[in-house]
């Protein structure tokens, strides 16, 4: 029996983020990732490409990767309608060949990779307070652990046996991302379809 990620709980009173900077060093000293300030009232930007990149992908395609490889993932995040799935540094250089590779070269997916010189949005830390839209861990990492043993990578490349290796993942998520698509185009054709009646 394979299990579900759970959509996370919104509080039904508006939340007060937590400040920025804890954010920040709560990344820094807990996780030893590094971080960038974006500016005053924005979010905590994680820099992309030293200890992981991302692959990002619309969350109702991610929702399918996670069902497909129950907890065998690296930490994962949500933005929005997007999901993001932390894999190993240096992957998102090999995104576009391994798409090739996997005969997916030349179709639109809606999926994309952050590595070296990238940035996503900090989620809060788990257990923290986080407002309506904000970043939030669907898998957290765990503080004091080091993240790269956990991410999906090329075999020999510190790929472990509980989590799938970088080409599994990927040609999951690229079937789901087309599958997503293409249920996304067939509701909006059916919509757009006047009711026959005889």
């Amino acid at each position: 029996m394979t299990s579900m990620v759970p959509f996370p709980r919104m509080p039904s009173t508006p939340v007060p983020s937590p400040p920025e900077d804890g954010i920040a060093q709560w990344y820094e000293h807990e996780l030893g990732w590094a971080t960038a300030a974006s500016g005053e009232g924005l979010p905590v930007q994680l820099l992309t490409g030293l200890r992981f990149d991302v692959l990002e992908l619309p969350a109702d395609a991610g929702f399918a990767v996670l069902r497909r490889h129950a907890g065998l993932t690296g930490p994962v995040a949500r933005m929005g309608q997007r999901m993001l799935l932390l894999v190993a540094a240096g992957s998102a250089e090999e995104l576009p060949g391994l798409l090739d590779w996997l005969e997916w070269g030349g179709v639109a997916l809606d999926l994309r990779a952050l590595g070296t010189g990238g940035r996503m949005t900090a989620p809060s830390p788990p257990g923290w307070a986080h407002s309506q839209g904000a970043a939030i861990w669907l898998r957290p990492p765990e503080p004091r652990h080091e993240v790269e043993p956990t991410l999906p990578a090329f075999a020999g490349l510190g790929c472990r046996g509980e989590t799938p290796g970088l080409v599994r993942l990927v040609s999951t998520a690229a079937t789901e991302c087309h599958r997503a698509r293409l249920l996304r185009a067939n509701s909006a054709y059916a919509n757009a379809q006047p009711l026959a009646f005889s």
